[in-house]
């Protein structure tokens, strides 16, 4: 998948994506249980704020297209419970079947990001989800340490589980240093939008701007 970008983030050519109503529609018709729906409005938030960030920094990001595939990175997630099915693989090909590939690719990647995409940006907004994603544990964002304990206590029963966690956990803290770095920013700044921990002189901006203004109008 190659999504066209111009060198500016202001230019970044317009990509399908659907209007927020249509991602309500799809979240219900696809019967998505309420704390897995809290969840993917959490990790929109994150995404978002981080996204903002980068972009404000100078990255060519698609915004609409983080806040977007953060909403909807787990639509495949109720149908696979009790299976072996993989939820982001589904979701993907949900979004695929409608059309949206750029975005099916997001979600596709919000577990582990794939290895050789064909983008020459440093940055892509696929790993801005996929870390959003680590952040927030249940609808609470969180350090990524928590977050991985959480995923050993619940995950880890096999030793492979426990190598496969810890694996990712490295790979993560990497894409974290690699996404913090260029904004001089600590990543316990995202700890805000719990709305319970704020960074005295944080440059994160604290506001009431919703992604979803991001949305086209239906």
């Amino acid at each position: 998948m190659k999504i066209i970008h111009n060198a500016r983030a202001s230019e970044i050519a317009p990509i399908p994506l659907p209007t927020y109503s249509a991602c309500l529609a799809l979240i219900a018709a696809h019967g998505m249980l309420p704390n897995i729906r809290e969840h993917s409005f959490r990790v929109m938030q994150v995404a978002d704020r981080l996204g903002r960030a980068l972009a404000a920094a100078g990255f060519a990001l698609h915004l609409p297209l983080i806040s977007t595939g953060a909403l909807l990175h787990d639509l495949g997630k109720t149908a696979c419970l009790g299976t072996t099915n993989n939820h982001a693989h589904l979701g993907a090909d949900i979004l695929t079947s409608l059309g949206y590939v750029e975005l099916a690719q997001v979600v596709r990647e919000h577990v582990r990001l794939d290895d050789g995409v064909d983008d020459p940006r440093p940055l892509r907004e696929a790993e801005v989800v996929n870390y959003a994603d680590k952040r927030v544990l249940h609808t609470r964002v969180v350090t990524l340490a928590e977050r991985f304990a959480d995923l050993k206590e619940r995950y880890g029963r096999t030793p492979e589980a426990l190598v496969r966690i810890a694996a990712m956990a490295v790979k993560t803290q990497t894409l974290e240093e690699k996404l913090f770095a260029p904004l001089g920013l600590s990543p316990l700044d995202l700890l805000q939008v719990n709305g319970e921990f704020k960074v005295q002189g944080s440059k994160f901006k604290v506001s009431t701007t919703d992604p979803f203004e991001l949305w086209q109008k239906p």
